[in-house]
């Protein structure tokens, strides 16, 4: 399993995540990606930024995302994405 650092914490968690198997407290959990400025914000300040997502191509597109800390997903099967083989093929 792959990690991420959780902002500004000290702590990491993994990059792929069942909703509600890891604690998000304190993190700023947004439904997508589109508000890009906001994520840099939460960036700049050390907070961390957790995306909820329902498909592989919303997790891949997450997870291209620098200060996305962990892509939150409903669907075990999510877990197990190649992002690696998305991404070169």
């Amino acid at each position: 399993m792959r990690e991420r650092w959780f902002g500004a914490t000290g702590r990491k968690v993994p990059e792929i995540a069942l909703e509600g198997t890891i604690d998000i407290d304190g993190a700023l959990v947004l439904d997508d990606i589109s508000d890009v400025s906001t994520i840099h914000e939460a960036h700049h300040a050390g907070t961390p930024i957790v995306v909820r997502c329902a498909s592989a191509a919303d997790v891949y597109a997450a997870l291209t995302l620098g200060p996305v800390a962990c892509a939150l997903v409903t669907d075990e099967t999510l877990l197990d994405l190649d992002l690696a083989g998305m991404t070169y093929g």
